[in-house]
């Protein structure tokens, strides 16, 4: 069996979200098949212009195919777009020139997977709100594969995509909750779908102890990881957390890890580390009391995976029916609507080492049983089964 995996980005710079996911999960599928890559030669997300300048490569022993990025996007323009859309009535002709904005518009992917579809046994499209899922799964519904990787954010009520929904061949779910949205919303579910989600990679080595020496960071600390970024409720945690530190007096830090889109408060308590290797990421990870994930809008969050898996609770947004819906079931985080609640929740956790031990004891066995990666092969490869059957 032959597979394409088509995604808006890839690269091994890109180090999380739906580009992540995709790399990793083809990663250990070409364990059982044969794999490539379709994607653009797009790095920034904003605009999307080119910028990896060959067509081809191999990355981790897979082949990928680059297209060209048609027309970059103007944030300002698609702002337009997208508020017009979402605050009128409007024509479907709008949603798709929408569609075209939100990008990466490349034409010519689309147009290689039309010409070489019987090349492949099956396309697995990442993200459904890009240009390459919308135009591949509809140019050849009976071999596409879709994993949404959808939050409950307004443009997901655009018809184009209540239609859309319906035509795969099968669908792979990050949550029960994701599921139960598209469910409700396109009332699709007669489409073949399985709940899967995504593994983690956890490197051989790392050490809390050496991260603390390396970046001097030296007492209790709570860690965020991820795109430090107002969409991601970055602007919310800060505000929270310094309001925390004036009421409260702890002396808890604050440390972030990851790429910066948004200004920092100065403050001797909160600490900016930037982009980190992956050990290091671990390495901070393993050293916290607890992780912050104070993002309204995710499909699955792997960063919460992976402090589960090294036994880390979380305190998570409310407001993010995922995240909420991860931390009951797996009984291994706390979370909070409001500032109230945010002290409360934290003040619980900093004071309670038994509280918090107990709750990463249950994050890692919810780990465990549902996202180590033979657990998520073998979803894969039990849906793949399944679509071979049909035929």
């Amino acid at each position: 069996m032959k597979l394409a995996f088509v995604v808006q980005r890839y690269g091994l710079e890109i180090s999380g979200g739906a580009e992540l996911h995709c790399r990793w999960v083809a990663e250990h599928m070409k364990k059982y098949f044969e794999v490539e890559v379709l994607t653009t030669k797009a790095f920034d997300y904003i605009t999307w212009k080119d910028h990896y300048p060959r067509g081809e490569e191999v990355i981790n022993g897979i082949p990928v195919k680059r297209f060209s990025v048609t027309r970059t996007r103007d944030p300002k323009r698609f702002g337009r777009i997208q508020n017009y859309i979402l605050e009128n009535e409007h024509r479907l002709e709008d949603e798709l020139k929408w569609l075209e904005e939100e990008g990466p518009y490349s034409p010519s992917l689309i147009k290689y997977i039309n010409e070489h579809q019987n090349d492949y046994d099956y396309f697995i499209f990442f993200s459904y709100r890009y240009y390459h899922s919308y135009c591949g799964i509809n140019s050849l519904p009976q071999k596409s594969i879709l994993v949404p990787t959808a939050e409950h954010d307004p443009v997901i009520y655009l018809k184009i995509f209540k239609d859309l929904f319906r035509k795969p061949r099968a669908i792979i779910y990050n949550s029960v909750e994701e599921k139960n949205m598209i469910n409700s919303l396109s009332q699709n579910m007669d489409v073949l779908g399985d709940i899967i989600g995504v593994g983690t990679e956890i490197p051989s080595q790392f050490s809390s102890e050496g991260f603390r020496r390396k970046y001097q960071i030296g007492g209790d600390y709570i860690i965020y990881i991820g795109r430090i970024d107002k969409n991601k409720g970055c602007h919310k945690l800060f505000d929270c957390f310094l309001r925390f530190k004036d009421e409260i007096g702890s002396d808890i830090k604050l440390v972030l890890v990851g790429s910066n889109k948004l200004k920092i408060p100065s403050h001797s308590d909160i600490a900016y580390l930037g982009f980190l290797s992956e050990e290091d990421k671990f390495s901070a990870l393993e050293g916290a009391l607890l992780l912050m994930m104070p993002s309204f809008y995710e499909s699955l969050s792997m960063v919460t995976l992976e402090a589960w898996a090294l036994r880390i609770p979380v305190l998570a947004n409310a407001r993010c029916e995922v995240l909420k819906g991860q931390c009951m079931r797996s009984n291994a985080g706390l979370f909070y609507e409001n500032y109230e609640e945010f002290r409360e929740a934290l003040g619980l956790l900093i004071s309670s080492p038994g509280l918090c031990e107990a709750m990463g004891k249950n994050g890692q066995e919810y780990f465990r049983q549902n996202y180590t990666w033979e657990v998520i092969e073998n979803k894969y490869l039990s849906i793949l089964d399944q679509l071979e059957k049909e035929k």
